[in-house]
């Protein structure tokens, strides 16, 4: 059963992380991969917020953090992407791109998981 609500989960988060990264893309054209930053960081918002109000626990935990938080995230296109602006764009915007997204991961995390602690 914890398998099958994994699956689920990441049957939604994996399509709306697409979705999102194309809609991005699209419509602002950026040097930075945005739609990638994007839905990393609103999963780390919102894995943040989950833990804070005490997690979900048992099988809601594998549908919402492993499966929803873990597919919305990508850490292997994140990767891909940090080479691919540093050979485009220079080491510059790649260090942007990185700090962006593991300082700004970290800091919404903790803000998700305060406000977590603080609603529920």
């Amino acid at each position: 059963m914890t398998l099958l609500l994994v699956l689920v989960g990441a049957g939604v988060g994996g399509p709306l992380r697409y979705l999102t990264d194309r809609l991005v893309q699209t419509r602002y054209r950026p040097v930075l991969p945005l739609g990638t930053l994007a839905v990393n960081l609103s999963a780390s918002l919102v894995l943040g917020v989950l833990v804070g109000a005490g997690g979900v626990g048992g099988q809601a935990s594998a549908l919402l953090e492993t499966g929803f938080c873990g597919s919305l995230s990508t850490y292997s296109t994140f990767s891909y992407e940090s080479i691919r602006v540093s050979e485009e764009d220079g080491r510059g915007a790649a260090l942007l791109y990185v700090g962006l997204t593991v300082v700004g991961g970290v800091l919404l995390a903790a803000a998700g998981y305060a406000l977590g602690r603080s609603i529920f």
